[in-house]
């Protein structure tokens, strides 16, 4: 059910993305209290992207979970997060933006249905 989508301007090798992934889906599943066999982590990278005017190293994330969000878990997810995008493409957290959406279990696909 969670799901998190990350844009960066960063090319991103096959080592990078395979830890990136790795790490953002044991973090999403442990602070948002979902198993790991529902989390869905999508890494983009090497994205045109223009922060502050600038295109240095820059993110932007969007997490779709259907319950689980709350503005505390949302300031956990982002600060957890910004340190993957730190320490694995050295994209500073004020260069970071992530959007959280929590929907309802009929607005989310899965197996041919819905949740």
């Amino acid at each position: 059910m969670p799901t998190l989508n990350l844009f960066t301007n960063v090319p991103v090798d096959a080592v990078v993305t395979s830890d990136i992934l790795k790490d953002a889906t044991k973090t999403v599943a442990k602070i948002i209290g979902k198993p790991e066999s529902y989390v869905m982590i999508l890494l983009n990278g090497g994205v045109p992207i223009a922060f502050a005017g600038t295109e240095e190293p820059a993110a932007y994330g969007e997490l779709i979970s259907i319950g689980g969000l709350s503005p505390s878990v949302n300031g956990k997810l982002s600060s957890a997060i910004a340190d993957i995008l730190e320490t694995k493409l050295s994209v500073d957290s004020s260069r970071f933006y992530i959007k959280f959406y929590d929907v309802k279990g009929s607005f989310f696909g899965f197996n041919g249905s819905t949740f």
